[in-house]
């Protein structure tokens, strides 16, 4: 679970029971409401949670309700041994949409949360008024083609550990470690300072949940999924693209081409961030959603 002294004011923490598990969400009521804004859904990245949004979502409920989501297998949420993949998300987002939202939202997803937000759009657009992508992931694991050629050997190295009863468990007991998380965060945020202590315990406590070590090895052994440039073109909502320029996992030379398959996104590059611009810069990815919300009226 995480930390209840996380969540802000005025932002309560519920479930949801979808196909019969259980689902966790925030939800921020609006601090004065404006009618006809549309509601925003935050989804968080591959090994986040709801509180990775901790820095945000009272800031955007300022005129309409805001939640953030728990994916299956993630934060709070139920860990259960399915085979898990970007399209089960999916079928988590409509469903969520159709019944707690209860009506089109708009959908804001930085990393794997992103990719999950546009395939939403794109496969079902009257669910959604409009997209915000932060630093997109191209597939929910990195397809041999997009890899340099000294990096795929390891990449299908581990590939076959992670097949392998007890060598997996293993590495999830690695990988899971503060330690390592740290290391990690310190690598992908491009503002050090925003690794702390309690972000690190946000990310290390879901992985000591039972069946925490079955879902990251589902996860990371599954189908890549589509990529941006394949559902781009579906794209008709608005969509805004922000991008932490000092991101070594999803480099920004990729994302700047993004633009290139829906020509009414607007790109913005985020100097001196990283994979994780809202909870590195919050203020500055809070100001430049919500001016965008309103120049697009959403």
């Amino acid at each position: 679970m995480v930390r209840t002294d996380l969540r802000p004011a005025a932002t309560s923490e519920e479930c949801w029971r979808w196909r019969g598990y259980r689902i966790c969400y925030w939800q921020a009521s609006p601090t004065h409401d404006e009618t006809g804004l549309a509601p925003i859904v935050l989804l968080h990245g591959f090994g986040a949670s709801v509180g990775h949004w901790r820095k945000n979502i009272a800031e955007l409920a300022r005129g309409r309700r805001v939640y953030a989501l728990d994916w299956l297998g993630f934060g709070a949420s139920e860990k259960p041994p399915v085979a898990y993949s970007l399209d089960l998300w999916e079928r988590q987002l409509v469903d969520f949409l159709a019944e707690v939202v209860g009506g089109p939202a708009v959908l804001v997803g930085n990393s794997i949360g992103a990719l999950i937000a546009l395939m939403t759009t794109a496969h079902h657009p009257a669910r959604v008024r409009a997209t915000v992508l932060l630093n997109c992931a191209g597939g929910l694991n990195h397809r041999p083609e997009e890899l340099p050629l000294p990096v795929r050997p390891v990449m299908a190295a581990m590939q076959l550990v992670l097949r392998v009863p007890g060598l997996a468990e293993a590495f999830f007991e690695f990988a899971r470690s503060k330690r390592n998380i740290r290391n990690t965060l310190k690598q992908v945020y491009g503002r050090r300072e925003a690794v702390t202590e309690e972000l690190v315990d946000l990310l290390y406590a879901p992985s000591t949940d039972p069946g925490a070590a079955k879902v990251f090895v589902s996860v990371l052994t599954a189908d890549a999924g589509p990529s941006p440039e394949e559902l781009l073109p579906h794209v008709r909502t608005p969509l805004l693209i922000l991008w932490g320029e000092r991101d070594p996992w999803t480099p920004i030379a990729r994302g700047r081409t993004l633009p290139r398959y829906a020509p009414q996104a607007r790109f913005v590059a985020l100097e001196g961030l990283g994979h994780c611009p809202h909870d590195e810069d919050p203020e500055r990815v809070n100001t430049l959603m919500g001016d965008w919300l309103q120049e697009v009226h959403c």
